[in-house]
């Protein structure tokens, strides 16, 4: 849609028709919320889609551009910006560090210094076989003939959505999902996103918020093809990015047995596979079924990137049984390929299991729960719901009772006031979540940073509740609950969602619950007073 209202845009000359596109309803992937048309200067020196692709960005690549101008550092920086937005784990630099640097890392050798087999170093698919074997519990050995290595999951992404769409066809995702998707399978690809919209409501069939159901599924595929848009495959992130959710084996069955009645590819991303950091949650992957309902459409993505904490390493492996898919990704590894040295020291990481076991693993668990724990204890202490989760290096944050009107536009607002307070996390909308208010923050963080960090999110908000108060004094109370979604006990840490309302309409239930969560602050009882609750 964007590029259609584009023509005449690029340097040379206005003819798009092989790039034009229909126009997206809200169900569709809406490029307008990743680029800004108004006020935005051509370039003559590149063509539309040049043009384009230099302003495809949103408030994601916005808040990383200031990140990096103006990071935080204890010493030289400290009141620079403390990046909670980014999807890095910063735990575990001490491990990975002296693990790389060990002499059986540095090896150069002829054929490390030559161009490799497109699909990946023998050596390296073998050991990425034997390793998936392993760590997803796959009831047979896999084949190093199914694995292809690309510089990173999103590359994998980029080539997936060229081998497998035509340009203007689209592939469904449940929202939220990461954000970078869209950039990935759109500027190469031309492919679009129908979206499988999910929200927080619980309801008879949805037992958790945000729960992903074939009817959902079923539904938006329906609405796609109602409008002439043909869908070939379906995205799944598992565990999910940024709800944390981890789905069980029935529910991947049901996901695949779907996509097989309607001849859909399914791309599974499991990049964060062994970021599951407490026994009572327990991942399972695509690849330990027994069966998979249709084994020729099924790709699942792995990399070191989350896992291993080495999120400066480009590296992504593809599993497919499927050698025509197979072939097609290779000759784009041509332009996605990684480095010889680095296939070599990827392969010696991944076959010593016993440091990944008895080293690595071990540490990195407990820092990302000690980390999580950290996060959520102040959040219960601010009175603030959140999905409680045990996956990745992020929590689900609800600041709606923050927003007065509940619009995008507002949580906008927010998420720059976070940023001119000089610590970054990830809005919604980013996301392209269904309900406003919703926010993401990166946890897999050293101590001192994640303490400076929430000291900035607690002024930010406890400036905001007192700006709603003093509004709601100013105006008559007005209600807006109608439409507005609950969330429940059992994965958020506060009793019920709140709206912002007047003091009458709070029931004593949640005033004991907000006084509960809020007097585990140390300086609660300072800052806040009877009268104010009168």
């Amino acid at each position: 849609q964007a590029l259609s209202e584009m023509e005449g845009i690029g340097g040379g000359g206005d003819n798009l028709q092989e790039m034009r596109v229909r126009p997206l309803t809200k169900r569709r992937g809406d490029m307008h919320s990743l680029c800004n048309l108004s006020g935005f200067q051509r370039s003559p020196y590149l063509s539309a889609r040049g043009n384009f692709a230099s302003m495809f960005q949103g408030s994601t690549e916005e808040g990383y551009k200031a990140y990096h101008a103006d990071k935080y550092d204890e010493d030289k920086n400290p009141n620079g910006i403390i990046n909670f937005g980014t999807s890095e784990n910063k735990l575990c630099f001490d491990l990975m560090s002296k693990r790389l640097t060990q002499t059986d890392m540095n090896l150069i050798e002829p054929s490390l210094l030559q161009y490799p087999d497109w699909k990946g170093h023998l050596f390296l698919r073998e050991e990425v076989a034997r390793f998936l074997t392993y760590y997803c519990k796959a009831p047979a050995p896999l084949k190093a003939e199914n694995v292809i290595v690309l510089n990173g999951c999103g590359s994998l992404f980029s080539a997936l959505a060229t081998v497998l769409c035509d340009p203007g066809e689209a592939v469904l995702i449940a929202t939220p999902f990461y954000g970078g998707i869209t950039q990935s399978i759109f500027l190469y690809g031309n492919v679009k996103l129908v979206y499988v919209s999910l929200d927080s409501k619980i309801t008879g069939t949805n037992t958790r918020p945000f729960q992903l159901t074939v009817e959902k599924l079923e539904k938006a595929l329906q609405d796609a093809q109602a409008e002439g848009v043909t869908v070939r495959a379906l995205i799944l992130l598992n565990p999910q990015n940024p709800l944390g959710d981890i789905y069980s084996l029935s529910e991947l069955r049901d996901y695949l047995e779907f996509a097989k009645r309607h001849e859909l590819h399914v791309i599974v991303d499991e990049i964060y596979m062994l970021s599951v950091f407490d026994e009572s949650a327990t991942f399972h992957s695509v690849l330990s079924m027994d069966r998979l309902p249709d084994p020729q459409r099924t790709h699942v993505m792995w990399g070191i990137t989350k896992d291993f904490a080495v999120s400066g390493i480009r590296f992504g492996t593809l599993y497919t049984e499927n050698q025509d898919v197979a072939n097609a990704v290779a000759s784009l590894c041509y332009f996605h390929g990684v480095c010889g040295p680095v296939q070599h020291k990827v392969a010696q990481l991944l076959k010593d299991r016993d440091w990944i076991n008895q080293v690595y693993l071990r540490a990195n668990h407990a820092r990302l729960k000690a980390a999580h724990t950290y996060v959520t204890d102040e959040l219960k202490t601010l009175g603030v719901p959140f999905l409680n989760r045990n996956a990745g290096f992020f929590v689900w944050i609800d600041f709606r009772k923050y927003l007065k009107t509940g619009t995008f536009e507002e949580e906008l607002l927010l998420w720059k006031r976070f940023l001119d307070n000089k610590v970054l996390l990830s809005c919604g909308k980013a996301f392209e979540c269904s309900e406003p208010g919703w926010f993401r923050i990166i946890f897999a963080d050293k101590t001192h940073r994640l303490q400076l960090g929430m000291q900035r999110i607690r002024k930010v908000l406890e400036e905001r509740e007192q700006e709603i108060l003093a509004e709601e004094k100013e105006q008559p109370c007005q209600s807006d609950q109608d439409g507005k979604a609950d969330s429940t006990d059992e994965v958020i840490f506060v009793s019920r969602h709140q709206e912002p309302t007047c003091a009458s309409s709070s029931n004593l239930g949640d005033l004991i619950g907000l006084l509960q969560q809020q007097m585990r602050s140390s300086d609660w009882l300072q800052k806040n007073t009877a009268e104010q609750f009168a």
